[in-house]
């Protein structure tokens, strides 16, 4: 025998059970049946010590990358109920956040109508005092022009109101001029001076009638 043959004889045999290589990151995988891994006993030899390092050594090797993946993900679909209870409360919170920012938005779109519609009134009111003179009869010009005004304006949402024999309201009705008579058991519109309007549910301008009221 040789003395390299008796100096690796005499060295202690180091063997890599690790299931993970370290060069290569993957796991590795098992000998094929009846191959025994390196440096594992002969058939027949009994060691208890061995067995039981054995035993030890595939306790620890069953804890993989894969486990320790595996762990992580079943704890986030599996969140604690403080967890829970938060994302419930950002959930309520995103959902009043839309809603506030959708009512605010629409606000504003009729505030931004009424502001353009608000400049048409007077012609609006010069096109109601031309009809009560008869100046938009027929198919003339003029009378053309103010139906296509009138029709504009009603698709933005604005809407007329005050019509004569309708009961006085103060929140609608502005009255200049009042007077008695035995005719009427309310006080009641008998003549529109100037027409109110609303635009979508915000009353842009009260109307300015003539009221009558029951005599006493």
């Amino acid at each position: 025998m040789t003395d390299e043959q008796n100096q690796n004889k005499d060295e202690p045999v180091i063997r890599d059970k690790r299931r993970i290589d370290p060069e290569t990151g993957q796991v590795r995988q098992p000998e094929a049946d009846g191959a025994p891994e390196e440096g594992a006993p002969e058939a027949g030899a009994s060691n208890d010590s061995g067995a039981e390092a054995s035993g030890s050594f595939d306790d620890e090797a069953e804890l993989t990358v894969d486990d320790i993946l595996n762990a992580a993900n079943a704890e986030v679909q599996d969140p604690s109920d403080e967890h829970l209870a938060d994302l419930k409360r950002v959930t309520a919170e995103y959902a009043n956040y839309r809603k506030r920012t959708e009512a605010n938005r629409e606000v504003e779109r009729e505030r931004a109508v009424g502001a353009a519609v608000a400049v048409l009134l007077p012609v609006l009111d010069d096109l109601d005092r031309a009809e009560k003179h008869g100046d938009l009869e027929g198919d003339s010009a003029f009378a053309t022009i103010a139906a296509k005004l009138r029709g504009a304006v009603e698709r933005l949402g604005l809407t007329a109101f005050g019509e004569v024999g309708e009961p006085f309201d103060p929140q609608r009705h502005e009255a200049i001029f009042q007077q008695p008579s035995a005719d009427v058991e309310v006080d009641t519109v008998a003549d529109v001076v100037e027409t109110g309007y609303m635009l979508g549910g915000v009353q842009l301008r009260a109307a300015k009638v003539v009221v009558t009221t029951p005599s006493a």
